[in-house]
């Protein structure tokens, strides 16, 4: 077992984040729900415990709490904004309101250099957002730096316990990656030595032991997660490994025989068309946690019936998924008590609670870019590991509504031009997912004289990191006319195309 950072997490926004700076300093993390004991944390060999933000004041009734024995000593530990003020309040300290909320840069008085602050400049930026502030330091604590509002910016027990009221974690505090490394390194004393090459020789050494000598199933989709996925399976078990790709019928034009094409010569590959079982499962189907279900549960049926035909004692046991944290995060899975659900996963909280398959996922520990540079470890082609994005239910969740054939066809087209176009402008790779969406809109055009009701057909274009929030793409005003003067006139049922200019937060990438 790797050691571990233990982030506590208490609802902030900014809680993915200070995960993705730890593991950019090559240091092993993971996000615990806030309740979680200490002997918890001893059974995941965490050696450091960082306790996010969160919009709660620590004083209110029903506040996020911590048990006591997590801060009493014997780990090291980093509170951050109201895991400061918790971390204060829980060892006699006092937090109280300031009257007016505090939101934006400071200048940090840096008092104590040396183990946090070690390598900064006695005057840096820092970003802060709170309404609360520790009032009286808890015994055996000081304060080590200040703000012209705060005498207590920050504080420490002068070994190895801190707190900070600004955002180390965020990029509006220049100097804070540094703040966060001086914690892992110099307090906790963690080494930055998770590679992936080290991931890999782990990964590989887990599945052997969670498989043993039984045969395994790869749901395999042709995209980077799930071909990473089977990539580590097979490296660990070789030819016990079949990888199944099932034609939903909710894939993008041509997609199917790509994938064949792809993975055949690579993997021992098994091609189902299962298109007309979904499909008829789907029929009048309009809530999309509704889809996501059906789908989840189709899947594994398919996937149960050729795991039986494996000409092996038993049949294959296990199912080997392309789960990532992301999708652990945001289905709000046992791991993540405090954060809100925004979707389920088809692959986490979609599955059947009767499947007879174990499921086997080594990727539900890592955030897509480090997906991207364990598949690069692995000698997977680029154009593999570069390849947009796509939701396990496939168009299903871009065809807003019911679904039926007419309109996946539809969709297809549209999705098709615009991906094309993007790569003929060298705009693939500058965004990191892209795609139409078929909306239930139907708007009056006029074309070749004629009055026309069609389709609304929305383009969506992101940039992210992590997808665990994402931008709109600035694309080129040209290359959006390019796209929409094609779909009008090359797919007949749409005249009217709309270009998503929404963030997430608030939206989600995908639309349903």
């Amino acid at each position: 077992m790797r050691p571990t950072i233990a982030i506590l997490d208490y609802g902030s926004q900014y809680t993915q984040v200070i995960a993705r700076r730890v593991r950019e300093s090559r240091v092993y993390c993971e996000i615990f729900p806030h309740d979680v004991t200490p002997e918890d944390l001893e059974a995941q060999d965490v050696v450091g415990v960082i306790l996010s933000g969160g919009p709660a004041s620590v004083y209110d009734a029903g506040a996020p709490g911590i048990d006591k024995r997590i801060v009493e000593g014997r780990w090291p530990v980093l509170g951050i904004c109201y895991g400061m003020h918790l971390m204060a309040h829980v060892l006699g300290g006092e937090v109280a309101p300031e009257g007016k909320r505090e939101y934006g840069p400071a200048t940090l008085s840096i008092e104590e250099h040396g183990a946090l602050f070690e390598g900064l400049a006695p005057h840096e930026r820092a970003w802060m957002s709170h309404g609360d502030s520790v009032q009286r330091l808890p015994p055996g604590f000081r304060a080590i730096a200040a703000t012209e509002r705060l005498p207590t910016a920050a504080m420490s027990d002068g070994a190895k316990r801190f707190g900070v009221q600004f955002h180390p974690e965020v990029a509006h505090t220049p100097r804070g990656i540094d703040v966060l490394r001086n914690f892992l390194y110099r307090v906790v004393g963690v080494t930055g030595d998770w590679t992936p090459a080290a991931f890999v020789e782990e990964a590989v050494a887990e599945i052997r032991a969670e498989i043993g000598e039984g045969h395994a199933i790869c749901a395999l989709s042709g995209g980077v997660d799930s071909a990473v996925a089977a990539s580590l399976v097979a490296k660990a078990i070789g030819d016990r490994l079949t990888c199944v790709f099932i034609d939903t019928g909710l894939m993008r034009a041509n997609e199917a025989a790509e994938v064949v094409a792809t993975f055949g010569p690579k993997l021992r590959l098994v091609h189902v068309d299962a298109s007309d079982r979904f499909l008829s499962r789907l029929a009048g189907v309009e809530d999309p946690e509704r889809k996501r279900a059906i789908i989840g549960e189709e899947f594994i049926r398919v996937f149960e019936e050729e795991a039986g035909k494996i000409e092996v004692a038993g049949g294959a046991a296990h199912i080997v998924h392309g789960t990532i944290y992301p999708d652990v995060i945001e289905s709000k899975s046992r791991d993540s008590k405090t954060s809100a659900r925004i979707k389920t996963h088809h692959n986490v909280g979609g599955l059947p609670a009767d499947m007879t398959l174990r499921n086997v996922e080594p990727l539900r520990r890592l955030f897509k870019d480090e997906v991207r540079r364990v598949g690069a470890e692995l000698a997977i082609p680029e154009d593999i590991l570069w390849r947009h994005p796509f939701p396990g239910p496939g168009l299903a969740v871009r065809v807003v509504g019911p679904i039926d054939r007419e309109k996946l066809g539809v969709l297809r087209c549209a999705d098709s031009i615009f991906l094309e176009e993007l790569r003929a402008a060298d705009w693939y790779r500058k965004v990191a997912q892209a795609f139409a969406v078929l909306t239930p809109v139907r708007s009056v055009g006029v074309q070749g004289d004629f009055r026309t009701y069609g389709y609304l057909v929305a383009l969506r274009a992101v940039t992210t990191d992590d997808f665990m929030t994402a931008d709109w793409a600035r694309l080129p005003y040209d290359l959006l006319e390019r796209v929409s003067s094609r779909i009008v006139n090359e797919v007949p049922s749409v005249n009217r195309v709309v270009y998503d200019v929404s963030s997430k937060p608030p939206a989600t990438i995908e639309w349903e």
